[in-house]
């Protein structure tokens, strides 16, 4: 009883301080998150958490487009944040706005709530925060929800969950329940996008700056250098003509040291790094604006954050929420799913209205679309820290450091 009345008192005060029916609030007080996530095999679900038994059909409706929830004060959409605030430029801020989108167009309360602290423990508490307040979906943007989540469907079994970027993960491995949908993206696709664009624009010495060597970041890379090596064979270039530095950095936070390793990079003559780090691509672009050079965004559209960011490799975080929520509503919800948003589906690309590119054009960017969404073009999915290393590429000269 005590923990409920805290609770509820704590919640008391987020309406205070938290957007409902806007998405005009939130202080930043903390650095950006990291861009990137999990995913793996689905397993049954382990004995004593809920998931056994008969499943229930997944909360969202009856298959009928629906009407909008009536106002009854209930925040029915709600967004727990990690470590990063609303408007951190990456997962928070792109999640939110595909909630705000969506609930502003149909009338539907909505709030985001930002966790004491980074922990398990401390995102389950703000996850029982919002359904006190009438949640009935919750979106938790990363993959440090995982474990969160995992416990969270089982509490709550009457409410859905849309783990962005990640599956649920227990101790006896990942299973995603019947009112959860983990939201994946085709991370090699909008990678090779960004490399195949980079060397088309007349790019020759490339980089890649990962954050740390998860799954998402992995399949980032992995695609940068396909794409390099798509563009290089399709130029007819020699063996070699392009050079690609790969690392990760093992953190994706803003760092001193990733800063000084790029531009020590760019000083020795490489062009453009793809830095697929979280918060530590912040450190590139700072390097690059150091070195009068050029950087490549990741997750949304960077832009704004360097006049050295030619381009963004994205995940359509707001389209795949807005997608979900509206799913839910006319009841579509793909509870107990892993879904993969890729090129076929607009969950990846480049945001080509505000790239500063001077040679590769629209035209260019629409045909390699078109031939990623149709399956013409088979990509590594491999995850693990050597993947790049076991490519099948021969133009591209690729230096592991």
């Amino acid at each position: 009883m005590k923990k409920i009345l805290a609770l509820a008192l704590a919640l008391a005060m987020i309406f205070v301080v938290v957007a409902c029916g806007n998405g005009d609030n939130g202080a930043v007080t903390s650095p950006p998150p990291a861009g990137n996530g999990g995913g793996g095999e689905q397993s049954p679900p382990p004995a004593g958490n809920g998931g056994g038994g008969e499943q229930s059909p997944p909360p969202g409706g009856n298959g009928e487009e629906e009407d909008p929830p009536v106002d009854d004060g209930r925040i029915r959409l709600a967004l727990v944040t990690d470590y990063g605030t609303i408007d951190d430029g990456s997962f928070n801020q792109g999640s939110w706005e595909g909630m705000v989108a969506y609930a502003l167009e149909h009338g539907i309360s909505h709030q985001y709530i930002q966790p004491a602290e980074v922990s398990d423990a401390a995102y389950v508490d703000a996850i029982e925060l919002a359904v006190i307040g009438g949640a009935e979906l919750i979106v938790t943007p990363g993959f440090l929800f995982a474990a969160a989540v995992y416990e969270a469907q089982a509490l709550f079994p009457d409410v859905a969950f849309v783990l962005i970027d990640s599956v649920p993960r227990g101790p006896d491995g990942p299973y995603v329940a019947q009112n959860t949908v983990g939201v994946l993206y085709a991370e090699e696709e909008s990678g090779f996008l960004a490399g195949y664009s980079a060397v088309l624009e007349g790019h020759r010495e490339l980089g890649f700056i990962g954050g740390i060597a998860v799954p998402a970041v992995v399949r980032f890379g992995t695609g940068f250098v396909e794409g390099a090596e798509y563009a290089a064979n399709e130029l007819g270039l020699a063996a070699g003509e392009i050079t690609i530095r790969y690392t990760y950095a093992g953190t994706f936070s803003p760092s001193p040291d990733v800063q000084t390793m790029a531009a020590a990079w760019y000083m020795d003559g490489v062009e453009i790094i793809f830095a697929a780090a979280g918060g530590a691509g912040f450190s590139v672009f700072a390097a690059a604006e150091a070195a009068n050079a050029l950087a490549i965004g990741v997750d949304i559209d960077q832009s704004g954050a360097s006049e050295t960011v030619i381009t963004s490799a994205l995940k359509g975080l707001q389209a795949s929420v807005y997608q979900v929520i509206e799913d839910f509503y006319n009841g579509r919800f793909p509870g107990g799913q892993e879904k993969i948003f890729n090129a076929a589906l607009d969950g990846v690309g480049l945001p080509m209205a505000t790239s500063r590119f001077q040679n590769f054009t629209q035209a260019q960017y629409d045909a390699i679309f078109a031939r990623l969404a149709s399956g013409a073009i088979n990509l590594s999915t491999t995850v693990g820290a050597d993947a790049h290393m076991n490519l099948n590429i021969s133009l591209v000269a690729l230096i592991d450091i």
